[in-house]
């Protein structure tokens, strides 16, 4: 079977954008005269979002009178400083130019707001070669819901049986299942250190973005 599209989610699979979120957190603990954490303690919540990163990093949960000051406080110097450190992994570049001279589309459907994927895509030069871009403002379920990978395969015009949904997180995989897409979970994204990507039902599960690399060339020529 040949595939039409290559849609990826955006953290964790398509680019590293941890250090960002970890040198932010830090330099907030600073200024708010707390004791900085091991950078992998945040690391391994960045699936979690702003509130995981807080609550894990300040050690305090969300009905604490400084969580919500510091969750914006956080959300404002990400807004600000969101592809500083953040880079494609090893190997991404040429899977997509790969993609690309195969006369393939790929795109990105995240549960990244909007006004942070834009500008992070825009710098890290994907927003001319990116077909699509889907965000939660664009739908009114985000992942685990299949709508916003339903809505992209409708906007490029393709049945989502004939698109691959690559992801990091077990919602990206039911996502892509329910989407009735070919589903692939990647293992060297956030993956928290008590959970097991081979557990999600992917279609397939890949250990690098060699691998990753691999299995689509496959899938792109039929093999």
């Amino acid at each position: 079977m040949k595939f039409e599209a290559i849609l990826f989610d955006m953290d964790g699979t398509l680019l590293d954008s941890a250090p960002d979120f970890i040198a932010i957190t830090q330099q907030l603990l600073k200024d708010y005269d707390y004791t900085p954490v091991n950078d992998s303690k945040i690391r391994d919540v960045v699936s979690g979002g702003a509130k995981a990163m807080v609550s894990t990093a300040f050690s305090m949960d969300e009905s604490h009178p400084l969580f919500e000051g510091l969750r914006l406080e956080f959300l404002a110097r990400y807004l600000q400083d969101c592809a500083v450190y953040s880079k494609l992994y090893e190997g991404i570049n040429g899977l997509l130019t790969d993609i690309e001279k195969a006369g393939l589309r790929w795109g990105v459907v995240t549960n990244k707001p909007v006004r942070f994927a834009e500008p992070i895509m825009e710098r890290l030069g994907l927003t001319k070669r990116c077909s699509i871009l889907i965000c939660p403002e664009h739908v009114t379920h985000c992942k685990p819901s299949p709508e916003p990978i339903l809505l992209a395969a409708k906007q490029l015009a393709v049945d989502p049986s004939n698109i691959i949904y690559v992801g990091d997180d077990k919602r990206d995989i039911d996502a892509g299942n329910a989407a009735g897409c070919k589903t692939v979970a990647v293992e060297y994204g956030y993956i928290h250190p008590t959970d097991n990507p081979r557990n999600w039902g992917a279609g397939a599960v890949v250990a690098s973005v060699s691998e990753l690399h691999q299995l689509i060339d496959r899938a792109i020529c039929g093999c």
